[in-house]
């Protein structure tokens, strides 16, 4: 059996990753999105990656990206160990996670020798998608009851705690200073590119959604979170309903978004707005 050919890719080579990726779009939504607004170069800013890519005949067939943040991201059908190896080894950093269809991630962490290192979050959640043209708004949202829009800046600060609490219940961080730090960096970064949303209920703050990837047709739900003294009246549904009310306004066509399986508010929020389960996506997060 021949080796496939990796390469690394290159500015000129947008072009070739997006028709591989678009193909793979609901779970692409992280490699498309960092792609697009970074490029391809990598000097270890936000948002950039080292790019590898298996090629048959000159065609793209697998991609794997190791991130800014020590992130593998793979969409790899065949060559998921090859191309993350090889980006891994490109970049010269250290590796914190993986995310991507389960599978593929699975071969990723093995062909680094990571299979058996200790893990935060070890997740193989549910792929959720939605046609925006069958969004159903929540009675609360359509009533004028609640209402949903961008933070303010005034804002931030509260939504920084609430970024390092989700962090804390959902990705099993750890309670530290350096929690704190990123996560107000990571709020702050989601409302430079406006992506964020909060939900009022009346004038109190009451829950929190971003579009943790988003392009001009397709958006990525990520970061839902609603304190505990608020949850059980429908708010993390109506937040991300009015989220997506707003990009439909703008053209968006489609929205995607992963959740644990075991979490069955969740599943009942997102089914009850439209959602449908359409595979899995993995997402592991190593501890340091």
């Amino acid at each position: 059996m021949t080796s496939p050919e990796l390469r690394l890719l290159r500015p000129g080579d947008e072009a070739a990753l997006e028709e591989f990726l678009a193909a793979y779009a609901e779970t692409s939504m992280f490699l498309r999105a960092n792609a697009r607004s970074a490029g391809l170069l990598d000097w270890g800013e936000p948002m950039q990656a080292t790019y590898v890519a298996a090629l048959d005949a000159g065609r793209i067939t697998d991609v794997a990206a190791h991130c800014w943040n020590g992130m593998v991201l793979v969409q790899a059908p065949s060559q998921a160990a090859a191309v993350a190896r090889e980006a891994v080894r490109w970049s010269g950093r250290g590796v914190t996670g993986f995310s991507g269809p389960w599978d593929q991630i699975v071969a990723a962490r093995r062909a680094l020798g990571l299979a058996t290192a200790r893990a935060t979050k070890n997740s193989r959640d549910q792929l959720y998608v939605l046609d925006l043209a069958r969004l159903v708004s929540p009675p609360a949202l359509a009533a004028g009851e609640v209402h949903c829009r961008h933070p303010e800046a005034s804002e931030l600060e509260l939504l920084a705690e609430w970024r390092a609490s989700f962090s804390l219940e959902a990705l099993g961080a750890a309670d530290n200073a350096e929690l704190r730090r990123a996560s107000r960096a990571d709020v702050q970064l989601q409302h430079e590119r406006g992506t964020d949303w909060i939900l009022l209920a009346g004038p109190t703050p009451v829950s929190y959604s971003v579009f943790n990837a988003m392009l001009p047709e397709i958006v990525q739900i990520g970061g839902v979170w609603t304190p505990p003294e608020h949850r059980g009246r429908g708010y993390a549904r109506s937040v991300v309903a009015g989220s997506l009310l707003a990009a439909r306004k703008q053209g968006v066509q489609r929205a995607v978004l992963f959740a644990d399986p075991d979490n069955a508010m969740a599943r009942a929020a997102y089914l009850a707005i439209g959602f449908r389960i359409v595979g899995d996506y993995g997402l592991v997060l190593l501890a340091h």
